[in-house]
Protein backbone atom coordinates (compact mmCIF):
# COMPACT_ATOMS: atom_id res chain seq x y z
CA UNK A 1 0.00 0.00 0.00
CA UNK A 2 1.42 3.33 -1.06
CA UNK A 3 1.19 6.28 1.28
CA UNK A 4 0.17 9.75 0.18
CA UNK A 5 3.61 11.14 1.01
CA UNK A 6 5.48 8.69 -1.30
CA UNK A 7 6.25 9.91 -4.78
CA UNK A 8 4.39 8.43 -7.69
CA UNK A 9 6.46 5.46 -8.95
CA UNK A 10 5.25 5.98 -12.53
CA UNK A 11 6.47 9.60 -12.50
CA UNK A 12 9.81 8.61 -11.02
CA UNK A 13 10.33 5.97 -13.68
CA UNK A 14 9.50 8.39 -16.51
CA UNK A 15 11.88 10.99 -15.06
CA UNK A 16 14.76 8.51 -14.83
CA UNK A 17 14.39 6.86 -18.27
CA UNK A 18 13.40 9.86 -20.42
CA UNK A 19 15.93 12.67 -19.83
CA UNK A 20 14.53 14.73 -22.70
CA UNK A 21 11.24 15.31 -20.84
CA UNK A 22 12.67 15.45 -17.32
CA UNK A 23 12.29 19.21 -17.16
CA UNK A 24 8.60 19.00 -18.00
CA UNK A 25 8.02 16.24 -15.45
CA UNK A 26 9.67 18.31 -12.70
CA UNK A 27 7.27 21.11 -13.38
CA UNK A 28 4.33 18.70 -13.14
CA UNK A 29 5.59 17.26 -9.83
CA UNK A 30 6.03 20.67 -8.29
CA UNK A 31 2.41 21.47 -9.14
CA UNK A 32 3.17 24.65 -11.08
CA UNK A 33 1.15 25.71 -14.11
CA UNK A 34 2.38 24.19 -17.39
CA UNK A 35 2.64 26.97 -19.96
CA UNK A 36 3.87 26.68 -23.58
CA UNK A 37 7.02 28.71 -22.82
CA UNK A 38 7.82 26.29 -20.01
CA UNK A 39 7.73 23.35 -22.39
CA UNK A 40 10.05 25.25 -24.79
CA UNK A 41 12.52 25.99 -21.99
CA UNK A 42 12.50 22.34 -20.90
CA UNK A 43 13.21 21.14 -24.46
CA UNK A 44 15.97 23.74 -24.86
CA UNK A 45 17.68 22.61 -21.67
CA UNK A 46 17.53 18.97 -22.85
CA UNK A 47 19.24 19.80 -26.19
CA UNK A 48 23.09 19.44 -26.15
CA UNK A 49 25.06 22.68 -26.24
CA UNK A 50 26.74 21.75 -29.51
CA UNK A 51 23.46 21.63 -31.44
CA UNK A 52 21.98 18.70 -33.34
CA UNK A 53 24.08 16.07 -35.15
CA UNK A 54 22.96 17.31 -38.57
CA UNK A 55 24.06 20.86 -37.73
CA UNK A 56 27.51 19.61 -36.57
CA UNK A 57 27.97 17.49 -39.68
CA UNK A 58 27.10 20.38 -41.95
CA UNK A 59 29.46 22.66 -40.05
CA UNK A 60 32.43 20.30 -40.58
CA UNK A 61 32.13 20.25 -44.44
CA UNK A 62 33.76 23.13 -46.30
CA UNK A 63 31.67 24.70 -49.06
CA UNK A 64 32.68 23.71 -52.61
CA UNK A 65 33.33 26.55 -55.07
CA UNK A 66 31.77 25.50 -58.43
CA UNK A 67 33.96 27.98 -60.34
CA UNK A 68 37.20 26.63 -58.83
CA UNK A 69 36.13 23.05 -59.55
CA UNK A 70 35.32 23.93 -63.16
CA UNK A 71 38.69 25.70 -63.63
CA UNK A 72 40.56 22.69 -62.24
CA UNK A 73 38.68 20.31 -64.54
CA UNK A 74 39.41 22.59 -67.50
CA UNK A 75 43.14 22.68 -66.67
CA UNK A 76 43.27 18.87 -66.46
CA UNK A 77 41.48 18.46 -69.80
CA UNK A 78 43.80 21.04 -71.38
CA UNK A 79 46.88 19.10 -70.22
CA UNK A 80 45.40 15.87 -71.58
CA UNK A 81 44.73 17.55 -74.93
CA UNK A 82 48.27 18.97 -75.14
CA UNK A 83 49.76 15.58 -74.29
CA UNK A 84 47.63 13.90 -76.94
CA UNK A 85 48.58 16.51 -79.54
CA UNK A 86 52.31 16.06 -78.79
CA UNK A 87 52.00 12.28 -79.14
CA UNK A 88 50.22 12.71 -82.49
CA UNK A 89 52.91 15.08 -83.81
CA UNK A 90 55.67 12.67 -82.80
CA UNK A 91 53.83 9.80 -84.45
CA UNK A 92 53.34 11.86 -87.65
CA UNK A 93 57.06 12.74 -87.77
CA UNK A 94 58.03 9.09 -87.39
CA UNK A 95 55.62 8.04 -90.13
CA UNK A 96 56.89 10.74 -92.51
CA UNK A 97 60.51 9.82 -91.77
CA UNK A 98 59.86 6.12 -92.30
CA UNK A 99 57.96 6.81 -95.53
CA UNK A 100 60.83 8.94 -96.87
CA UNK A 101 63.34 6.26 -95.93
CA UNK A 102 61.32 3.56 -97.71
CA UNK A 103 61.11 5.75 -100.80
CA UNK A 104 64.86 6.39 -100.75
CA UNK A 105 65.63 2.68 -100.30
CA UNK A 106 63.39 1.76 -103.23
CA UNK A 107 65.03 4.41 -105.43
CA UNK A 108 68.49 3.23 -104.37
CA UNK A 109 67.68 -0.39 -105.20
CA UNK A 110 66.25 0.57 -108.62
CA UNK A 111 69.06 2.91 -109.69
CA UNK A 112 72.10 0.98 -108.47
CA UNK A 113 72.14 -1.38 -111.50
CA UNK A 114 71.69 1.57 -113.89
CA UNK A 115 74.99 3.05 -112.71
CA UNK A 116 76.82 0.42 -114.78
CA UNK A 117 74.84 1.49 -117.87
CA UNK A 118 75.86 5.10 -117.24
CA UNK A 119 79.49 3.99 -117.02
CA UNK A 120 79.17 2.38 -120.45
CA UNK A 121 77.75 5.61 -121.86
CA UNK A 122 80.67 7.58 -120.38
CA UNK A 123 83.25 5.22 -121.93
CA UNK A 124 81.50 5.49 -125.28
CA UNK A 125 81.70 9.29 -125.12
CA UNK A 126 85.44 9.09 -124.38
CA UNK A 127 86.04 7.33 -127.68
CA UNK A 128 83.80 9.47 -129.87
CA UNK A 129 80.78 11.77 -129.60
CA UNK A 130 77.43 10.01 -129.47
CA UNK A 131 75.21 10.48 -132.48
CA UNK A 132 71.76 9.62 -133.69
CA UNK A 133 69.48 7.35 -131.74
CA UNK A 134 72.17 6.31 -129.25
CA UNK A 135 72.69 9.93 -128.25
CA UNK A 136 68.95 10.48 -127.77
CA UNK A 137 68.60 7.34 -125.61
CA UNK A 138 71.63 8.21 -123.48
CA UNK A 139 70.44 11.75 -122.83
CA UNK A 140 66.92 10.59 -122.00
CA UNK A 141 68.26 8.01 -119.53
CA UNK A 142 70.42 10.62 -117.83
CA UNK A 143 67.43 12.97 -117.50
CA UNK A 144 65.27 10.23 -115.96
CA UNK A 145 67.80 9.16 -113.32
CA UNK A 146 68.56 12.82 -112.50
CA UNK A 147 64.83 13.38 -111.97
CA UNK A 148 64.81 10.48 -109.50
CA UNK A 149 67.56 12.13 -107.47
CA UNK A 150 70.66 10.38 -108.80
CA UNK A 151 73.52 12.88 -108.87
CA UNK A 152 76.87 12.35 -110.57
CA UNK A 153 79.99 13.69 -108.85
CA UNK A 154 83.84 13.74 -108.96
CA UNK A 155 86.07 15.73 -111.26
CA UNK A 156 89.82 16.31 -111.61
CA UNK A 157 91.00 18.93 -109.12
CA UNK A 158 88.59 17.90 -106.31
CA UNK A 159 90.13 17.45 -102.88
CA UNK A 160 90.32 13.77 -102.05
CA UNK A 161 87.58 12.72 -99.61
CA UNK A 162 87.76 9.10 -98.43
CA UNK A 163 84.02 9.10 -97.63
CA UNK A 164 83.10 9.61 -101.30
CA UNK A 165 86.29 8.74 -103.20
CA UNK A 166 88.06 5.45 -103.70
CA UNK A 167 91.76 5.97 -104.48
CA UNK A 168 92.90 3.37 -107.01
CA UNK A 169 96.45 4.70 -107.22
CA UNK A 170 98.81 7.54 -106.28
CA UNK A 171 100.49 9.36 -109.15
CA UNK A 172 103.27 10.87 -107.07
CA UNK A 173 103.42 14.48 -105.94
CA UNK A 174 102.36 17.76 -107.44
CA UNK A 175 103.75 21.15 -106.49
CA UNK A 176 100.48 22.85 -107.45
CA UNK A 177 98.35 21.11 -104.77
CA UNK A 178 98.26 21.64 -101.02
CA UNK A 179 96.25 18.52 -100.13
CA UNK A 180 95.78 15.11 -101.70
CA UNK A 181 93.86 15.86 -104.88
CA UNK A 182 91.96 13.94 -107.56
CA UNK A 183 94.06 13.86 -110.74
CA UNK A 184 92.11 11.37 -112.88
CA UNK A 185 88.53 10.08 -112.55
CA UNK A 186 88.37 6.42 -113.56
CA UNK A 187 84.68 6.07 -112.74
CA UNK A 188 82.33 8.81 -111.64
CA UNK A 189 80.58 8.57 -108.31
CA UNK A 190 76.81 8.75 -107.77
CA UNK A 191 74.67 9.94 -104.84
CA UNK A 192 71.00 9.97 -103.88
CA UNK A 193 70.68 12.88 -101.50
CA UNK A 194 73.51 12.40 -99.01
CA UNK A 195 73.63 8.66 -99.57
CA UNK A 196 76.49 7.40 -101.73
CA UNK A 197 75.32 4.88 -104.31
CA UNK A 198 78.86 4.31 -105.50
CA UNK A 199 82.10 6.01 -104.51
CA UNK A 200 84.07 7.65 -107.29
CA UNK A 201 87.13 5.66 -108.37
CA UNK A 202 90.01 8.07 -108.80
CA UNK A 203 93.77 8.47 -109.15
CA UNK A 204 95.29 11.05 -106.84
CA UNK A 205 98.42 13.14 -106.34
CA UNK A 206 99.96 14.29 -103.08
CA UNK A 207 101.44 17.68 -102.25
CA UNK A 208 105.23 17.93 -102.14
Amino acid sequence: MTSASDPDPHKATASQHDPETSGVDDWVEEGGPLEPQDVAEAETSATPAGGSGAEQASGEQEPVDPLAAAEQALAERTLDLQRLQAEYLNYKRRVDRDREMLKENATYAALTPIVDVLDTIDRAREHEPLEGGLKAVAEQLERVVAGLGLVKFAAPGDAFDPTVHEALSHLGTDADVEVTTVKVVAKAGYKIGERVVRAAQVLVVDPE
